[in-house]
């Protein structure tokens, strides 16, 4: 980062520091990973400067032999890994994906089916406050109060009333299993298309940890930059012949241009996916999900659904008299950084809601297991019953730094961690390091507020010998 660092060191000092706290934190957030070396240097090379509106050799400026092979070459590798009879690898992320297989498939005001977001879903799922939910005309199907998992009698009974033109499935929130057989069964029942959403569980598809939604799905929809450790991106993968409506839709239909640069990034993800080693880290995925819930579990915490069969965990802390949001904040005090959430039946805003949903993909690809798991759940309810006791919280992050350290995280190269200076957080700011003066041209000094600063030894530091002062 020399040169970032001469051009403009005040950017170049935030990426440092927030290199940093991806290394020193236990991130549990379900959509966040870890990339590969290999994906950042993709996400980062020349292929940003070139302009390629349209498809591979079909585009409407020249200079694109090479552009137009990266993209046949992603292309092939999704259908490949995904079984897929067409693959469309330009969505800016998976929000733009879903905006596409719409255009592709309904008209404004169309009726759809979708997920209700407190059960689950997502924004695009039909959310009033989405286009999703001001364009269609949406209503959404929950869970069974008593089991917390998907109704699919319910699902039945809505569409043979509402008789949707196309129905979603998939989730951001939904701990357990989704029956793509069943939603298939309920769209041929009444006429409808079915669009499966499987940004989070994309790898877990992939392995066999979950049903996969092909053949079910007529139009398949995902982020890349979640289990499959891609760049942030998005991908449709559909039947033949609605490849070419889901084409249109994309461009000219929703977006210009594709991001070259992140087309490389997927279709080397998506190598590296293609892999036994791949399978095996989301197989490790589930089970590392399963022993945090137990654990969680013998530390008395609330389940929705009691458990769950995929990467995350999703925790109704209502019982704790605490909010997610409070409980969120105070983690990250401590160095685990989660999401508060909403739960079902949630009666609680959504800034300010009843859950904490918790995730497993980041700490995996760092090489924990399920022992790691179990002591993370510890830390976790020893940070629920004493939120307030600042020494508590102290204690925590220090034995976080320590599992980090042991655990280096991916993709990050140690060069850029072991040249800084660690910094102890008092009040509400985390554990960061810093470059000593000696290491860093002159610039306007970053001082977070509320933030102490100990220098350390002179020498270089490997990430498993930083300890607190």
């Amino acid at each position: 980062m020399n040169q970032l660092r001469q051009t403009d060191s005040e950017i170049a000092e935030l990426l440092a520091l927030e290199a940093q706290r991806q290394t020193m934190v236990l991130r549990m957030i379900p959509s966040e990973n870890y990339t590969s070396s290999a994906v950042m240097q993709a996400t980062g090379s020349c292929l940003t400067n070139k302009y390629s509106e349209g498809y591979a050799h079909r585009r409407y400026y020249q200079g694109q032999e090479l552009i137009d092979k990266v993209e046949d070459i992603a292309v092939a590798r999704a259908r490949k890994l995904f079984g897929a009879e067409h693959a469309n690898v330009q969505p800016y992320s998976g929000s733009p994906a879903n905006m596409a297989a719409y255009l592709a498939l309904v008209k404004p005001g169309d009726r759809v089916l979708g997920m209700d977001l407190a059960a689950g879903g997502h924004l695009t799922h039909g959310a009033k406050v989405s286009f999703s939910g001001k364009f269609y005309q949406v209503r959404h199907y929950g869970l069974n109060p008593d089991t917390q998992r998907v109704d699919y009698d319910q699902v039945r009974r809505m569409a043979k009333e509402f008789q949707p033109k196309m129905i979603f499935t998939g989730a951001s929130s939904y701990p357990r299993i989704l029956d793509f057989a069943i939603f298939r069964q309920i769209a041929d029942e009444v006429g409808a298309f079915l669009v499966a959403d499987i940004s989070h569980i994309s790898g877990l598809c992939v392995s066999g940890d979950h049903p996969h939604p092909l053949p079910h799905a007529d139009v398949v929809t995902t982020t890349t930059h979640k289990l499959l450790r891609g760049p942030r991106g998005g991908m449709i993968l559909c039947r033949a012949s609605l490849g070419p409506a889901v084409d249109k839709a994309v461009f000219p239909g929703v977006q210009g241009g594709p991001h070259n640069h992140i087309t490389a990034a997927i279709a080397v993800a998506l190598k590296e996916a293609d892999s036994p080693e791949f399978k095996e880290y989301c197989h490790q995925v589930v089970r590392n999900a399963k022993a945090l819930a137990q654990g969680l579990r013998e530390g008395g915490f609330k389940l929705v659904t009691g458990g769950t069969d995929n990467h995350l965990v999703l925790m109704d802390v209502t019982p704790l008299g605490q909010t997610g949001k409070t409980l969120a904040q105070t983690l990250e005090k401590a160095g685990i950084v989660s999401n508060y959430n909403k739960i079902p039946f949630d009666t609680r805003p959504a800034e300010d809601p009843s859950g904490v949903r918790l995730g497993t993909p980041a700490l995996t690809t760092r090489g924990m297991r399920e022992g790691e798991m179990a002591r993370i759940a510890q830390l976790i309810a020893t940070v629920a019953r004493e939120a307030d006791q600042p020494s508590t919280l102290e204690r925590v992050r220090r034995e976080v730094i320590e599992m980090c350290g042991a655990f280096p995280a991916p993709g990050i190269s140690v060069s850029v961690v072991k040249l800084f200076e660690l910094i102890i957080y008092t009040k509400n700011q985390l554990v960061i390091l810093k470059t000593p003066r000696s290491c860093r041209p002159p610039v306007q000094k970053f001082e977070p507020e509320g933030v102490k600063h100990f220098r350390t030894r002179s020498r270089p530091l490997q990430l498993n010998q930083l300890k607190l002062l």
